[in-house]
């Protein structure tokens, strides 16, 4: 569900991808929603025979059931490319740039929307008040691009707090953690805490970590930023670069100081590593995108021994990045209505997506359908990380992957090293994305 950069929802699909079959005949089952995006859905106004969507792999099953729904509803056929994560980039910037465009409908990285902008369809009227009540403000944020809304969530995602119930809950530990520190031994909710935890969990001997420190990737110290304050996630409005400031060495001075609670070899330690070293038993807690609990194997170590709570806060309170993925209508279509009611219904129906391989949704309400169901305990904390205030969607930039790939990634990696000079590779990495943007 996520890798290349940090949204919720790319190299983990690639790698940790359920399969996962939805009776067409449940679907029609299900109740679907009379109000929401611009109004009811019940039926196509377009007289389309047929849709095209272009997709990431990892997200085809996010869609697959609100497309068999639709298709029963309305008579119109969804077709699906699938295309790998640089692939499908790739292919929507040259078909964007020509005007001449293959499909109808595609799914969006956050990330990608400032990019794209000019080549989508302005969604302005479906975002009423109620669609924006039942959004979380960070995506309703990520939608809007020089006042336009250009894209409808189809799912989101964050990391939260991921911690092994039989350390936490074993009486010997407890006590020995309240004899050190003076309080109890529970899942923590601050930086302190969580790096008292760290460190009391860090074994070597035993081959066991309090956490990992993941120096491949960014979207956890991204998530730090927040914590500690950041009101402009590394450029401000005007495309200046943030880093160097307090927060940001804040940021930055927390996250490097766990790595002597994790095991050898952060700087290169990406999603994928760090999920495996947690479910084999190797680290006390991850901070993890929230799709992933129900995807724990049942032969794993850990397999009902993990609890979640929502992600850890700085002096800002809790932050999560979001992840999510928008779906948006290519400008070039000659199925412009269609399109707009294959959006309208998606959102309409966006708890089917929570029966599929990833189980994420967009709505809150959709969410909060599923939350007391022991499979997705992880939408509680979700929820309560993706509503926080200190929340906020990565810069609409058209060049924040550039930055994320050439400057905060090799920063990221180069501050994991023991001995580093933060705010140094900070004010280096300032000047860095100052070049990029001006």
């Amino acid at each position: 569900m996520m890798l290349r950069t940090t949204t919720g929802l790319r190299r983990m699909s690639r790698r940790a991808r359920a399969t996962s079959a939805i009776a067409v005949g449940a679907v029609a089952l299900l109740a679907l929603s009379a109000c929401g995006a611009g109004g009811s859905t019940a039926s196509s106004s377009s007289g389309a025979k047929s849709l095209t969507v272009l997709v990431e792999a990892g997200g085809h099953g996010e869609l697959q059931p609100i497309a068999d729904a639709y298709e029963q509803q309305t008579g119109t056929k969804v077709t699906f490319v699938e295309l790998p994560y640089d692939g499908l980039y790739n292919r929507l910037n040259s078909e964007f740039s020509s005007g001449t465009v293959s499909f109808d409908v595609a799914a969006l990285d956050a990330i990608w929307l400032p990019a794209f902008k000019d080549a989508l369809t302005p969604l302005n009227d479906m975002y009423t008040d109620d669609v924006k009540a039942d959004l979380f403000p960070s995506l309703v944020d990520g939608a809007q691009i020089d006042g336009n809304y250009v894209g409808m969530p189809a799912w989101a995602n964050s990391e939260i707090l991921y911690y092994r119930t039989d350390l936490f809950n074993d009486p010997t530990q407890q006590a020995n953690f309240k004899a050190k520190y003076g309080y109890d031994l529970v899942p923590p909710t601050t930086w302190q805490q969580y790096s008292d935890v760290a460190a009391f969990f860090t074994q070597p001997d035993a081959g066991l970590y309090g956490t990992s420190v993941k120096g491949a990737v960014e979207t956890e110290w991204l998530a730090n930023l927040s914590q500690a304050g950041e009101k402009n996630m590394v450029i401000d409005s005007s495309g200046k670069s943030t880093l160097g400031d307090k927060a940001s060495l804040d940021a930055l001075n927390f996250y490097t100081s766990q790595v002597p609670n994790a095991p050898a070899g952060a700087a290169q330690v990406d999603w994928a590593a760090a999920q495996n070293l947690f479910n084999q038993g190797k680290t006390a807690m991850m901070l993890f995108w929230a799709h992933a609990y129900a995807q724990i194997p049942a032969d794993a170590p850990v397999a009902g021994k993990v609890g979640v709570a929502p992600m850890i806060g700085g002096s800002a309170g809790i932050a999560g990045v979001p992840g999510p993925w928008y779906l948006s209508v290519a400008k070039a279509s000659p199925n412009q209505q269609a399109g707009l009611d294959f959006l309208k219904f998606a959102y309409d129906n966006n708890a089917l997506s929570v029966n599929s391989s990833l189980g994420l949704a967009a709505r809150i309400s959709a969410f909060e359908k599923y939350q007391d169901d022991p499979k997705y305990a992880a939408f509680k904390p979700l929820i309560a990380t993706l509503n926080a205030p200190a929340t906020i969607a990565r810069p609409a930039n058209p060049k924040w992957q550039q930055i994320v790939d050439s400057v905060l990634i090799p920063m990221i990696q180069k501050a994991v090293v023991p001995g580093a000079d933060n705010q140094q590779l900070l004010n280096d990495a300032k000047a860095q994305v100052d070049a990029i943007t001006q």
